[in-house]
């Protein structure tokens, strides 16, 4: 019996390798995966095989007429020719594309898994467009997925998608978390505090994601000068790229606590900066769902973030973490004092974040989800084909 073709697009390949390696390995058992992105090849060696090929295909990830429409015109041309049985998307721009050259292209199954929208914190007519192009998505998909619940409901009442056309797998997450990866690891907390100079008694406060003014660091920042001031066994930790030129603001805040703000680059091994740390921070304006949370949680983290849709799915407030007004320093400085002041509290929080994010946040789980969702889109397609 021929094997389903199944294509799924995302506009540049760091999204592929880390929220859908573990999808991409679980369904090329059962069919043949292309993965289109824009980049090359050796991104994405690890998964490709004789049941996983690669196509390249220039994605931009901010608007450029002239190189989106060239995108558009090779994926309905690729999308043609391949005859694939489903196109799945992730990310904004490599969604819309993807879907409306699906639907020229008259592929069966289109599949598009959002994951938080850019236009959530934005106003006027930026807002408008970005909301409207979503909305097109969603129009030519015949599936639709969020990675949360209150994402779900976010997209129906700004009137997004239908009811009917969207769901959520599990209990949300687009990859799950791995507890046999995300655990608490007493050799790395000890490493690391060393390397930094970062005493044994120190309360770590971690943020790990990409630095940028979304994710809301520069909040970060200042709650922190604020609590540092009151507690002096304060530090913070800073793990991930820099996308928006902030290091001057994180330079300012080293020198007015001197030896108390650590910075790291980019790393492949998160789970280690989470052991060496005792509290997550995520102060994000926008968020779908917030991986990192639950990541941090499974080692044993609870976190002090963003009341905001996405997040709310991930933490539990004052029970695995807390959650803040968006962009409130005075929220988030008197939570960071209260967790840093009182260990049991502190520690009786991980521990619940732990075993909320393993028994419902498992990778296992969401992944069972995920392949039993493709059969039964899959077996619902064939009847459709049969009736019709």
């Amino acid at each position: 019996m021929r094997r389903k073709q199944v294509c799924i697009v995302s506009t540049v390949p760091v999204a592929l390798k880390w929220f859908l390696t573990p999808h991409i390995e679980l369904l090329s058992k059962e069919y043949d995966i292309t993965l289109v992105t824009h980049g090359v090849a050796d991104d994405l060696s690890h998964l490709l095989n004789r049941n996983v090929s690669f196509v390249p295909v220039r994605i931009e990830r901010t608007l450029s007429p002239t190189h989106d429409l060239l995108a558009l015109i090779m994926l309905w041309r690729l999308f043609r020719h391949a005859h694939f049985d489903s196109v799945h998307s992730i990310m904004p721009k490599s969604g819309l594309l993807a879907m409306v050259a699906a639907h020229m292209a008259a592929v069966p199954v289109r599949v598009h898994t959002f994951t938080g929208q850019v236009w959530a914190n934005k106003s006027g007519i930026r807002r408008h467009l970005l909301r409207y192009a979503d909305t097109v998505l969603a129009m030519n998909a015949t599936h639709v997925l969020a990675d949360s619940h209150s994402q779900r409901r976010f997209l129906l009442e700004n009137n997004v998608v239908n009811a009917s056309s969207i769901r959520v797998l599990a209990d949300g997450s687009i990859s799950g978390v791995n507890p046999s990866r995300f655990k608490y690891v007493a050799g790395a907390r000890e490493r690391i505090r060393l390397e930094h100079a970062i005493p044994h008694d120190a309360v770590v406060f971690l943020f790990l994601g990409r630095i940028n003014r979304d994710k809301g660091i520069v909040d970060l920042f200042t709650a922190f000068g604020i609590a540092a001031n009151s507690n002096s066994r304060l530090h913070l930790l800073i793990v991930g790229p820099d996308e928006d030129d902030l290091e001057s603001e994180g330079t300012a805040l080293s020198g007015r606590v001197p030896g108390r703000v650590h910075r790291v680059g980019y790393t492949d091994c998160p789970e280690h900066y989470m052991s060496a740390s005792d509290v997550f921070c995520l102060p994000s304006h926008r968020e779908g769902f917030g991986t990192v949370i639950i990541e941090a949680a499974s080692v044993g983290l609870p976190s002090i973030a963003s009341r905001i849709y996405g997040i709310t799915d991930a933490v539990l407030d004052g029970v695995t973490g807390i959650l803040h007004a968006p962009g409130s320093t005075a929220e988030m400085a008197h939570a960071m004092l209260l967790l840093a002041s009182d260990d049991t509290y502190r520690l009786r929080m991980g521990r619940a974040a732990r075993e909320r994010a393993v028994e419902r946040f498992s990778e296992e789980r969401v992944l069972t989800a995920f392949a039993g969702f493709y059969r039964e889109m899959f077996s619902n397609a064939t009847l459709c084909s049969h009736e019709g």
